[in-house]
């Protein structure tokens, strides 16, 4: 199918937006920046010492690879004077210097992904540490200050750390190829060794300003526009079921397209980049084939140096051009590599700054809900905005629970009610005034579409908890409570692992999340709309369970049946304006049959 034209141009990324040089001040403190916990922190020993093997395996594989290249040049002088003896001993002593070099080479390259692999481990549990601490997770999905961070954990990581070892490694290796190869040169011709230093230092400018300053803006939208396609693919996935009712194939399609429109795209201009440099690396290198050969031609042909020792230079100088040369050789993989910590870096920054350290922020402009630990749920003066202050929700909300009470909210689609929620679950807290209530492990949410995963019947009934003092007898029990009773029959037993979101209707679903509450025993349950798929016998009687068990509920619901199962309405009107009534004679709808409380009339706007 063909890319819609209007793809092109859209989100183009503009060169005004630079993404930091390979080698600016920028692009290094970013890599120190993510780099640096790992070698100075509690892993430093380990680090270090496998850092101090890789080195001594280099300078092993750099002196094979110098007495390799002396024993070439040794044959073919022995080849051009036609002196046998001296052609075998040098055959010989090559294959012994082979039979050491093999076996350090295929060690080198081992210890050197091994050791990639543990960083990316470490690093990788370091970003989750912070991703999931304080439920930052949920603030980066909800607020989008930063795409994909998933994929930055998932992918940026193993290539960060990757990357970073092979970059460090080749140039601590360059650095001994030049000094080694250098001496060779140098003994043979200075002349050679000046022509080497201008040719080297003219093809790392070129290939820096000329050739390569756009690949690194080129390859930041590369991976970031992969990812928004991949993503795209995945949502696909996961609304499988909603996309086939609703027969929304050609809209998905339009999308995923457009998509893959921004990766064709940018990929195209990519690769064009690239072809210029890549002419411009092919010509440079195939120089080195030609150059010391014109360099020496007169020596070797008026007798003055043996065509060995030619070799023997051309060896060399090929040897120390690329130890010099790395930068041309490897622009392209270093601009991807930076692209790449760039976005980890940002990530960072989010997910790993210490809270404490940061300067708090000005309350007249920022303000902020404040949380205390109560003996149950208590609201004072609550105000409550959207995440980002565009739009009061709730003004200066106020009300308390006592234990056992159960407060149901209703209103109007989009006037706040789950944002409420959210706002007493500690997930919002755009807004001024206190929220008093147990700690969180005490208080348990039930949203509407409970969340599954794939694992064990046993891990859905104490979720999100790891473990459960509850033997299998008291977990079948809690089961047959909430009405599935048949459940670890039909799938063969507690220990059962399948995809619970597939397998399960909602209805389903939302009564095995009333089984989590029955683990958990919490002070304080709220439902977000959490019984909607269930009938009305099904519905009362876990109510009545939990309203039998002492619990406080909190419940957003619409359903006249849900009513005598609490003891407030909190109406919200739109506005920030909002209403508390007992519940009992409360209707829905028409005129309320009880007048307000007095003191209880939100403020109306």
């Amino acid at each position: 199918m063909p890319i819609p034209a209007t793809v092109e141009k859209q989100d183009e990324p503009t060169l005004s937006r630079r993404r930091p040089s390979p080698f600016s001040l920028a692009a290094w403190k970013q890599f120190v920046d993510v780099a640096k916990p790992y070698w100075l922190g509690d892993h430093k020993k380990a680090a270090w010492t496998l850092l101090a093997l890789l080195v001594a395996l280099m300078l092993a594989e750099t002196q094979m690879a110098v007495m390799l290249n002396e024993q070439s040049g040794e044959m073919a002088s022995a080849l051009a004077g036609r002196e046998a003896d001296r052609f075998w001993q040098s055959v010989y002593t090559c294959l012994g210097i082979l039979a050491v070099a093999v076996p350090i080479y295929a060690f080198y390259y081992y210890m050197r992904d091994a050791f990639a692999n543990q960083w990316r481990r470490w690093l990788t549990g370091r970003f989750l540490d912070g991703y999931l601490r304080d439920r930052k997770y949920y603030a980066l999905g909800s607020m989008g200050e930063i795409d994909n961070p998933d994929q930055r954990i998932s992918e940026d990581i193993n290539t960060f750390t990757g990357r970073s070892i092979h970059f460090l490694l080749i140039f601590l290796g360059s650095l001994m190829q030049l000094v080694a190869f250098s001496t060779v040169l140098w003994s043979i011709s200075h002349l050679l060794v000046g022509v080497l230093a201008v040719y080297a230092f003219l093809g790392t400018f070129v290939a820096l300003y000329i050739f390569g300053k756009p690949l690194i803006q080129l390859n930041f939208w590369q991976i970031r526009r992969e990812a928004d396609f991949r993503f795209g693919l995945m949502r696909l996935r996961e609304n499988a079921e909603s996309i086939a009712f609703y027969r929304g194939e050609a809209q998905e399609r339009a999308q995923i397209d457009s998509k893959f429109g921004k990766v064709f795209t940018n990929f195209a201009r990519l690769i064009k980049q690239q072809r210029s440099l890549n002419i411009f690396q092919r010509g440079f290198n195939q120089l080195t084939i030609v150059l010391p050969s014109v360099i020496l031609a007169h020596a070797v042909l008026s007798g003055e140096m043996e065509v060995g020792r030619a070799v023997q230079a051309t060896g060399a100088f090929v040897a120390v051009l690329g130890a010099v040369a790395l930068i041309v050789d490897n622009f392209e993989s270093l601009s991807r590599f930076v692209a790449g910590i760039d976005r980890l870096q940002a990530l960072s920054k989010l997910v790993l700054t210490d809270p404490v350290a940061q300067p708090a922020p000005d309350d007249d402009k920022h303000p902020q809900i404040q949380t205390e630990v109560g003996e149950q749920l208590a609201l004072e003066a609550l105000t409550l905005y959207t995440p980002q202050y565009e739009r009061m929700l709730i003004k200066e909300l106020t009300l308390a629970l006592k234990p056992g009470d159960g407060l149901l909210i209703t209103g109007d689609s989009g006037c706040g009610k789950s944002s409420l929620l959210r706002a007493i679950a500690g997930l919002w807290r755009s807004g001024t005034g206190v929220i008093r209530q147990p700690p969180l492990e005490d208080v348990f949410f039930l949203p509407q579409q409970p969340y599954m995963q794939v694992g064990t019947l046993r891990s859905q009934l104490i979720y999100p908890s790891l473990e459960t003092s509850l033997g299998d007898e008291q977990l079948l029990e809690i089961l047959d409570a909430v009405h599935m009773e048949e459940l670890a029959e039909r799938v063969g037993g507690l220990d059962a692992v399948l995809d619970w979101g597939k397998l399960l209707s909602v209805g389903e679903q939302q009564r095995l999340a009333f089984g989590r509450v029955l683990v958990h025993q919490p002070r304080i349950v709220i439902l977000d709309e959490a019984t909607s798929a269930l009938d009305s016998h099904n519905e009362s009687s876990l109510y009545e369970r939990l309203r039998g068990a002492g619990t406080t509920l909190i419940s957003i619901a619409h359903r006249p049946a849900v009513l005598r199962h609490h003891t407030h309405v909190l109406r919200l009107v739109g506005a920030g304006a909002w209403e508390l009534h007992p519940a009992d004679g409360y209707q829905f709808d028409g005129p309320l049959s009880v007048e307000s409380t007095p003191g209880t009339q939100g403020p109306q706007q």
